[in-house]
């Protein structure tokens, strides 16, 4: 036994220091909120519900009537104050049209690809763009292959890194040939890019995502393609490097349209100027639902609040969920509430961002100095009610980042070996969701709240 003990007390150092002040008051609160989060599955439902509206890309129908079905629920729920922060935020639209086939081959003439457009990419007319292609594995290769690429269809084919054991660095390492392909390719006289999926799954489903265009180089279509598909146009290049494939896409950008954050807060009972955010982003790419990416992290943040109002507890600070809009192109939303926080006369203290999936908690990255670092360890006893193991120095979220002069900011992480999986696809679907990983989530975001509510830090 005594054994035993000193290997616990060396992975989990934290227990070891910390052990002698846990608080048996918050202690107990803490394992309340977890279980009652794993009974009730209410926000689970509330998922559903949502999932139900569909996609909630900017300047969409379904945009909207998600953002009034958030604030309502806020409002029901009995949040202290709801409102709707006003925003603009781009207004680009895929059309019904997005076709690719194989259009000159002596074996596959008609053969479809599977592809879809990259937000922000531009359409063709009627005929499409026809080309033959032209297959590199990076932008150096593009640059050494230079003089190949004017009049045809560039193919970038590389995959996320399968060997990186974290899904994220493997996507990292891919990302750039969806977000800068298009204006790297044309800069040598390409007329179209297309990009092998970025994703960990073997299945034909295009992933698609932000790219981007400079004003001073043409604006060329962008696509993604599926993975298996990318498989099959590279082998049949091999066969006939001379086939040529047509691409048609209806999508197109429109003015920037209005749209909006939804905020709700919980006032604290002695520091209501001190305030801790908790939130996501609520808009999502147009495929799938965005179960996973967006939604679920949007509405785990969300019944934080409902969770603390459930229990009936008075948090010391005030504790505000903010909803972001459009995080997936130009983080316009989170760009405002950044302007209203260091404005305003409160004091933003931390902020904790959830957009990694709703799987199973693992832990919580962390954006501050060593000393506040150190204090949070002390927090691992309670957040181990919820499966949360660890608390390290890293990048929180891209919509949180933006908020100045915080003690800290958190990106809650949960295990990411499906959320590629999923990713800006029409696999991100509310079937792939589990309750109990997704209420032990909901769980570890309260606690943290409400022991820097209480604790501070």
């Amino acid at each position: 036994m005594k054994k035993f003990l000193i290997v616990l007390l060396f992975f989990f150092p934290s227990f070891k220091i910390h052990s002698q002040n846990i608080d048996k008051e918050l202690f107990e609160l803490s394992k309340k909120i977890v279980r009652t989060s794993l009974i009730d599955q209410k926000g689970y439902k509330w998922l559903e519900e949502l999932c139900k509206i569909g996609s909630r890309l900017t300047g969409s129908e379904n945009s909207y009537r998600a953002i009034e079905w958030a604030k309502q629920k806020m409002i029901e729920a009995g949040f202290d104050s709801v409102w709707l922060q006003p925003v603009m935020v781009p207004n680009w639209k895929r059309g019904n049209l997005e076709e690719a086939k194989i259009i000159k081959s002596k074996k596959y003439k008609g053969r479809k690809l599977n592809i879809t457009a990259f937000g922000g990419s531009i359409g063709t007319d009627k005929k499409g763009i026809t080309g033959k292609i032209i297959v590199v594995h990076d932008f150096n290769e593009l640059k050494e292959k230079k003089d190949l690429v004017k009049g045809r269809i560039v193919l970038f084919n590389r995959p996320l890194d399968y060997g990186e054991v974290e899904p994220f660095a493997g996507y990292g390492g891919a990302v750039n040939q969806r977000t800068r392909g298009a204006i790297e390719a044309a800069k040598f006289g390409a007329i179209s890019v297309i990009v092998r999926s970025i994703t960990t799954k073997h299945d034909n489903v295009p992933h698609t995502g932000v790219m981007y265009y400079e004003d001073t180089i043409p604006k060329i279509p962008s696509v993604a393609i599926g993975y298996k598909d990318a498989d099959f146009l590279t082998n049949a290049l091999k066969d006939e490097p001379d086939l040529e494939v047509n691409i048609k896409l209806s999508c197109k950008t429109y003015p920037d349209t209005i749209s909006y954050n939804v905020i709700g807060e919980i006032r604290g009972r002695e520091f209501p100027d001190e305030v801790m955010i908790v939130g996501g982003h609520f808009d999502s790419w147009d495929k799938g639902c965005g179960a996973h990416d967006d939604g679920g992290g949007c509405i785990q943040s969300m019944e934080v609040l409902d969770l603390i109002k459930r229990l009936e507890i008075k948090p010391k600070r005030t504790i505000r969920c903010v909803l972001f809009i459009d995080e997936e192109q130009r983080q316009s939303g989170a760009i405002e509430y950044a302007k209203f926080a260091a404005t305003s006369s409160q004091k933003h203290i931390a902020a904790i961002e959830a957009d990694r999936g709703v799987f199973t908690p693992r832990g919580f990255y962390a954006d501050t100095d060593s000393l506040t670092l150190n204090k949070l360890q002390s927090f691992l006893p309670y957040l181990s009610l919820a499966k949360v193991d660890w608390i390290r120095k890293g990048g929180s979220g891209v919509d949180v980042s933006k908020i100045k002069n915080t003690k800290a900011l958190f990106g809650y992480v949960p295990d990411s070996q499906r959320y590629m999986d999923v990713h800006h696809s029409d696999n991100d679907t509310f079937d792939t969701v589990h309750p109990r990983e997704f209420q032990l989530g909901s769980a570890a975001m309260t606690i943290l709240c409400l022991l820097i509510s209480e604790l501070g830090i």
